[in-house]
């Protein structure tokens, strides 16, 4: 499949999208009515309003304009004898990414595939099945968008499958490789990571959790850190929210912008939680139940703060407690700065910026698959350029090692 048939079934489905609102919207309320008891934090990770739909055609349009990473060219070598080496990208082949609830992922996640040439396989929604009858109505309605725009563009409709499978199906699956899967994407708690990673022989692409910091130094523009840390938890169901603050204990004026800073997070309707030298600081703060909490992924209206002495302290800490996602310093030092993101060991590591930022389409990738947590094969957001991997295209006339 070449890049003009891609883009041409790309763009059919940015149009069936738009022409299609109104039924996207009604078939999400379908399930929003059926999640009243589940928690914030799922539901507004299946809420699709105008701003979503807008985003995934957005998201949409700008992988059309991007470069195609099938078949480009990584290294070239001739031989003396005439002999043309050449390493290529090519499709990893069929990817299987099992998510939750999430219908943006059902478009943002099967585009960055497709466009790379790969297939595409999408588990959704909650396991047991009375949850699953309720989740699917969205990601059904928008699978069968994807299958009429691949079908008006005479492409395959396999190459976007939507599974629906309850919990013993999905571990076969994982465990048995039924569907002759090249790579697995597990977008989901812990839990599921742990099995896929202990279940399955098939390479797996671990999007892990967040659990992001923010260390604020003693020469900083504090109104610039508190922006950063309010803006951190404007949402409170995505990996890149902020979780925890670390505070210079020698910061000027420490009580007074600890109180200041208490009273913003506060007003956002959040439980602000700290150590005990926080908590000494300031009467509304909430004393942290246990060590464990800084190691808590919160997806909820809680945050925890604590003092440190430096900012290897603040390091050491990342790297002890977060989940290697995203990090934030702020700090008038750049020096200090670097140093700082060079060490802390996570996937984005932000100066004077707020760890929101780590979405695909904000770095410019227009979608992302996921956001990597791992090292290999690659970490942080998952572009088109990522879902790729690469084999080598060797062309002679006769030639023989002798």
């Amino acid at each position: 499949m070449n890049n003009v048939t891609k883009n041409r079934t790309l763009s059919s489905l940015a149009q069936l999208i738009i022409q299609n609102r109104e039924q996207i919207f009604a078939a999400n309320q379908r399930d929003l009515a059926g999640c009243a008891t589940m928690g914030p934090s799922l539901s507004d990770r299946l809420k699709v309003d105008s701003a979503k739909i807008d985003a995934m055609v957005a998201a949409v349009e700008k992988v059309i304009l991007l470069e195609d990473p099938q078949g480009r060219v990584l290294y070239q070598y001739q031989r003396q004898d005439g002999l043309l080496i050449e390493n290529r990208s090519v499709p990893f082949g069929k990817i299987l990414i099992i998510y939750e609830s999430r219908p943006d992922v059902t478009i943002e996640a099967a585009v960055t595939a497709f466009k790379a040439g790969n297939q595409i396989l999408l588990k959704g929604g909650k396991e047991s099945l009375h949850t699953n009858l309720l989740l699917l109505h969205t990601n059904l309605l928008l699978v069968g968008l994807w299958h009429q725009a691949l079908a008006e563009n005479g492409v395959d409709t396999s190459f976007v499958k939507y599974l629906q499978m309850d919990r013993s199906q999905t571990q076969a699956l994982i465990r048995d490789n039924t569907h002759n899967i090249d790579l697995i994407i597990p977008r989901g708690g812990e839990k599921l990571i742990e099995f896929v990673q202990k279940n399955t022989s098939v390479p797996a692409l671990i999007s892990g959790r967040g659990n992001n910091f923010l260390y604020i130094d003693k020469q900083c523009d504090f109104a610039m850190a508190s922006r950063i840390a309010v803006d951190g938890k404007q949402r409170l169901s995505v990996c890149n929210a902020l979780d925890k603050v670390l505070l210079h204990d020698k910061l000027p004026n420490l009580p007074e912008k600890l109180s200041g800073l208490v009273q913003q997070l506060n007003d956002m309707g959040l439980s602000v939680f700290g150590d005990k030298e926080v908590c000494a600081l300031s009467r509304n703060v909430l004393v942290m139940p246990n060590e464990e909490m800084w190691s808590e992924e919160f997806l909820s209206a809680k945050i925890l703060i604590g003092l440190v002495a430096d900012s290897s302290g603040a390091i050491s800490m990342i790297n002890r407690y977060s989940g290697g996602h995203s990090a934030v310093i702020v700090s008038g030092d750049r020096a200090l700065a670097v140093d700082f993101q060079q060490q802390v060991d996570c996937a984005a590591v932000y100066h004077n910026a707020s760890s929101r930022f780590t979405d695909g389409g904000e770095f410019g990738l227009g979608a992302e698959i996921a956001i990597s947590t791992q090292k290999l094969h690659f970490r942080g957001p998952v572009g088109l350029g990522e879902l790729v991997t690469n084999k080598w295209f060797i062309d002679g006339q006769g030639q023989i090692r002798e």
